[in-house]
This record gives structure tokens, sequence and C-alpha cells, in this order.
């Protein structure tokens, strides 16, 4: 009996391999169907992550919603997980370029700085700016548990008034002047657009440097970004990104990946929508303290990407093109 269970020829062990094969790739997307609460992104958000604090008045104040009409012409969200000695850097760098311009009597701009559940001091330092600043200026948006890096950005682009809203890493890597070249990008078209930091001209210096693993890790990854169906785009990883409001919304509101690859999914809704698509390239440096595990954290993207691409399949996730 025990012999029986085990393939007599060459074309039943295919049998059984394609057999088994077939059982994980299905039990795969049950275990996604089970856990996707629905096939539209969802945004589950606590009662105290509606509210900032301001220092001032000692009070918490809600924030507003994407949905309501811009406020400011200029929103800079900042997730930072942890970032307590990096922060600081990098907000006295924006916030300079910011204020400079304001002798443009009609610029005017917020910063929502998101703590992605650090349990440090990273909500501390940054409510520092906000009484310096004003919160009209400044705002904190502590989230209860860390999200992941989408996650995190997403319910700060929620909370955003400006008519256009840029995400930007809290290391500083990319220089904050080079928001002019992604502004100037834009000018050429009207409606819905994008527009992305690029660090693909410093490639040739960088996989100079980098070992072949690390090399062969990043084209793998490019290869995934390809077939997740992001075509066309050199660096779809630069954390600095330009969103007209509209665009914004409806990206924004159709995300499901919450950490590392999120962008790879942002800019395949795009793709969807037909929004246009600009890259653009940024001075950039490497920032010591980086929270990626080089081959764990490129597991997870991978990881995140193929999941994507099969629960767009599949039709476990949907994209919802009634939103505005």
């Amino acid at each position: 009996m025990v012999s029986s269970l085990y393939p007599h020829s060459f074309l039943e062990l295919v049998a059984w391999t394609i057999f088994l094969g077939i059982m994980a790739f299905a039990g795969l997307l049950f275990y996604f169907k089970k856990r996707t609460p629905s096939a539209k992104a969802y945004t589950e958000r606590y009662q105290s992550e509606c509210f900032y604090f301001d220092p001032t008045t000692k009070r918490n104040l809600e924030f507003p919603s994407l949905l309501d009409p811009p406020s400011v012409q200029l929103t800079v969200v900042i997730p930072a997980y942890k970032e307590t000695s990096r922060l600081p850097s990098m907000l006295d760098e924006c916030l300079e370029f910011l204020e400079h311009r304001r002798t443009d009597a009609q610029f005017t701009y917020e910063i929502i700085v998101v703590d992605d559940g650090s349990g440090d001091e990273t909500s501390k330092v940054a409510l520092e700016y906000a009484e310096k600043f004003s919160t009209d200026k400044v705002r904190v948006l502590t989230l209860e548990k860390n999200r992941g890096k989408g996650g995190a950005i997403k319910l700060g682009v929620l909370s955003a008034r400006g008519r256009h809203i840029l995400m930007a890493d809290a290391d500083g890597a990319t220089k904050f002047s080079d928001l002019d070249h992604l502004k100037k990008s834009m000018k050429a078209h009207s409606g819905d657009v994008i527009a992305i930091g690029s660090r693909a001209h410093l490639e040739q210096r960088a996989v100079a440097e980098r070992s072949f693993f690390r090399n062969l890790l990043m084209w793998g990854f490019k290869a995934f970004v390809y077939v997740a169906g992001v075509k066309g785009l050199k660096d779809t990883q630069c954390g600095f990104k330009l969103f007209t409001r509209g665009a914004a919304s409806k990206c924004f509101q159709n995300l499901h990946v919450d950490r590392w690859a999120f962008d790879v999914e942002l800019l395949y809704i795009a793709e969807r929508f037909g929004i246009k698509v600009n890259e653009v390239a940024v001075n950039w440096r490497e920032m010591e303290g980086s929270k990626l595990i080089p081959v764990f954290s490129w597991l997870q993207m991978a990881s995140d990407i193929a999941r994507m691409r099969l629960c767009y399949i599949f039709g476990i996730w949907e994209i919802d093109f009634s939103v505005e």
C-alpha cells in the first residue's frame, strides 16, 4: 500500500507536480481572498488618527479630508518611523525652502509628519516644529500602530489640504529644491499629473559600486515591477513624488499595499486611470539609518508585487474608477 503513494513513471511525477502546484496556487489565492475584507481598497483609521494636536492651544483638532476643496497650494507628507535623529535636518531644509517661497504672497503650504507607530519621540520632535511654525504649517499625525510606509503616506495624503501633494522621505536623501523640477514638468499637462523623482541617471555609478548580489536583487526587482504592469519607468522607488490633488485622490483611495512596494501599485493605478506620469532626474545621496534590510526588504517587496499582480488578475482587488 505504501508504494502506491509514490509515482511509478515520469508522466505520473509530472502529473503529481502539476496537481500539487495547482493546489498550492489555489490555496494562495484563497489566503489572499481571506485577508481581503473588500475587493476595493479599505482604509482602517482609528478615532485618534482623525485628529492632530495643537501645542499652542493644547487642543486636538480634526484633520480635513482629501475630498474637501484644497485650501493651500502645497502639502508635504513625510512618513516617519523612529526618525528622531534624521527628521530635524530634513524639516530644517524643507521649511527653509518653503518659507523662502512665501515671498510669493499666493504660495501657501502645510507639512504633515506621519509618525508610523514609532513608539519613541518622533512625534515629540515633529511637534516642536508645529509649535514653532504653527499647526497651519506643520501638523503631526501619530498612528496607533505601525502601518508601513505606504499606509502611513496614504493616511497623510487623505488628510491633506494641498492643491499639489508631495511625498518626501524623512531621511532628506533628495534635495528639497528639486521640487521645482517636478513642478516644471507638470506645466505642460492639464488635468491629473504625477511627477516622480528618479535616480536612474545615477545608476551606472551605483551598479559599479554595489556587489554583484545586490545588483542581482535590483535587476530581479525591476523584472517584478515590469511583470506587475508598470512599464516605461526607470525608477519607481524614489521617495520624492508630486501629485495633483485629483491624481492623489484617485491613486491613494485605491491603494491596497501598505508596505515598501506601495509605489509600484500607485503607478499601476495611475496607468489604469490614464494619469500622465513624468520621470524627473533629482539630486540624491545615500543616507545612514535606512530602515531597509537589504535581502528581507527586497523579498518582502517582491512578495507584495506578486500578491498585487495576482489579486488584480483574479479580481480579488478592484480599482474604483468612480473616485474623484
